[in-house]
């Protein structure tokens, strides 16, 4: 346990620590750090979402478009996953830092709700093509058996940058501003990109194994030809995962302070406390699956995900906070196995490219279950009933998951998926 880095101590959420190299230590804290403002910004949207809506005169009928928008910005992300399959994970993912960063800063001067979806839309692009570059480097750099442990501790740490968000929104109504100034935090990694540009290595795996750059297209054609069954299974449950996971999380700040009555400074404090046991779902599920298996803890936690994220909307009372840290846990502990596979099942080849398009299918069902809830109040009259029909639907996932993937716990790369 000697290379255990400084940092680790302020993350005791992440458990007993693994044997890993100084050189996977650098990575996991270099990623980590990144990963930490991406979700800061996300997160603020959601929290903000009530007060951004008054300020820029947007309709209630439209809050879910407003998101669905915004969202879509996870779309341009596939490009940037497709470059770094042929120029590298390091320039790109550094491309990616920067580009986040600078249009979270832009949000904090919108003048209206046309603009700030603009910027928004930027920064997701940028942002979830970080989040994809990091886990691929991980589970590049990583042994086999801390693969999933590597992924969910990047997951974790990233996940805190919620709860700073959570922090900050607290002071809210008191900061001058308001919620621009906490976008305008979001410019600090700024301040640390010329130490990330000389310490962020290439990988290893991708030196050795892509020497000869194939076409983009042929790239994209084999994603969905060379293993269709793989590419079915994973894109299905993540696709039925994220059309009620995106938008149960999304609408939960708002679900509390509406229809609860909850202030702002209740929703930030179940944030911190319940977030904190929340996140234990990262790493507890990446290690769960490098012990026990990809596919059955996948399933286990797709399917109480389902179970938690429906009855959050469906109760009230003692129980709903308790409810909401079984949502977020077991949505948080279901990304962390899907990604994983997402970063197994194909070759190093196209691997990026790979995730980002599952980032595509992840973002097109958040966007269709944010579209669905403003569509279906039309029928129920309330944005509560619409996402309980989205989260029965989900269900669907741990089916995929049993009917079509592969385990890959505990095996290379290369035995998994060789070139």
């Amino acid at each position: 346990m000697s290379n255990v880095p400084f940092w680790y101590r302020f993350a005791p959420f992440l458990g007993r620590p693994p044997e890993l190299s100084k050189h996977q230590w650098k990575l996991l804290g270099l990623l980590s750090a990144v990963s930490f403002f991406e979700q800061y910004d996300m997160y603020l949207f959601s929290l903000n979402l009530t007060k951004i809506q008054a300020e820029l005169l947007i309709a209630e009928s439209d809050v879910g478009f407003l998101g669905a928008f915004v969202r879509a910005g996870s779309f341009l992300a596939v490009f940037l996953a497709i470059a770094a399959d042929r120029y590298g994970r390091r320039l790109i993912l550094l491309i990616t830092v920067v580009g986040y960063t600078l249009f979270t800063g832009a949000t904090a001067v919108s003048p209206n709700a046309e603009a700030f979806v603009v910027f928004q839309m930027f920064a997701r692009c940028f942002g979830t093509a970080e989040v994809l570059i990091a886990a691929v480097v991980i589970a590049e750099e990583f042994s086999p058996k801390h693969r999933g442990w590597g992924i969910g501790a990047l997951g974790a740490v990233a996940a805190c940058g919620s709860g700073f968000a959570a922090v900050m929104f607290g002071f809210v109504d008191y900061v001058p501003y308001g919620w621009r100034s906490l976008y305008a935090v979001g410019l600090i990694p700024l301040l640390f990109i010329a130490y990330w540009r000389h310490s962020l290595p290439e990988t290893e795996q991708f030196r050795a194994e892509v020497q000869v750059h194939e076409p983009v297209m042929q790239n994209i054609v084999d994603l969905f030809t060379h293993l269709p069954k793989r590419t079915i299974g994973l894109f299905g449950a993540v696709f039925a995962l994220m059309l009620a996971g995106s938008t149960a999380a999304f609408f939960a700040p708002k679900y509390l302070l509406d229809v609860h009555g909850w202030e702002p400074s209740n929703v930030a404090m179940l944030n911190l406390a319940g977030g904190a046991l929340a996140i234990i779902g990262n790493p507890l599920a990446g290690w769960l699956s490098d012990r026990y298996g990809r596919r059955p803890v996948t399933i286990l936690f797709t399917g109480l995900f389902a179970l938690a994220a429906l009855t959050f909307y469906a109760m009230g009372g003692v129980f709903v906070p308790f409810l909401w840290v079984g949502l977020i846990f077991f949505l948080m502990g279901s990304e962390v196995t899907t990604t994983s596979y997402g970063t197994e099942l194909f070759p190093t080849r196209y691997r990026s490219t790979a995730t980002g398009f599952k980032a595509i299918v992840a973002t097109a069902s958040g966007i269709l279950g944010l579209t669905a809830v403003s569509l279906l109040y039309t029928v129920f009259e309330s944005n509560w009933t619409s996402i309980a029909v989205l989260c029965a639907i989900s269900l669907v996932a741990p089916v995929m998951v049993w009917l079509f993937l592969p385990e890959t716990a505990g095996k290379r790369l290369a035995e998994i998926s060789p070139d």
